[in-house]
């Protein structure tokens, strides 16, 4: 996907109906107050760890041209680190949704404020052995 197409991604997210209960489906999360969906991917890492290099430049690239064209649109993003949300979490903080889900899969997080709804950008990767993906998103839910 483009960059442009991402931009269009994010502005029906933002146009979105919040659903009354939390669901997952094919790279989408969406919950009362949230939506977060993968814009982008990397191809799959090969077990013995090679294309690891190329799969990172990738989606630095892509979340870069992206970070950017929000920036372009809506000035300066805010930066939050979200691996102390995930230690929280571990003992037995309950952390809101979307970060808790956020939290398990990237230590940083991109938000710009807009319209009273945070915009979310950030690369995520559940497993080591795991592609990266290049998440979005729009919540009602101020970061904890």
């Amino acid at each position: 996907m483009t960059t442009a197409e991402h931009l269009d991604t994010i502005d029906r997210l933002r146009a979105r109906e919040f659903p009354a209960e939390s669901i997952w489906s094919g790279g989408r999360s969406s919950g009362p107050g949230y939506h977060l969906v993968q814009v982008g991917r990397t191809e799959d890492l090969r077990e013995d760890g090679s294309g690891r290099d190329a799969a990172t430049d990738q989606i630095n690239a892509e979340y870069g041209a992206l970070a950017q064209a929000l920036t372009d649109r809506w000035g300066e993003a805010q930066v939050f680190g979200v691996g102390s949300l995930r230690i929280r979490g571990f003992e037995g903080e309950a952390i809101p949704e979307p970060w808790d889900e956020v939290s398990a899969s990237t230590d940083h997080v991109h938000v710009w404020e807009v319209e009273g709804r945070w915009v979310l950008l950030y690369a995520a990767q559940w497993d080591g052995g795991d592609p990266y993906m290049l998440m979005a998103g729009v919540t009602l839910i101020d970061p904890p």
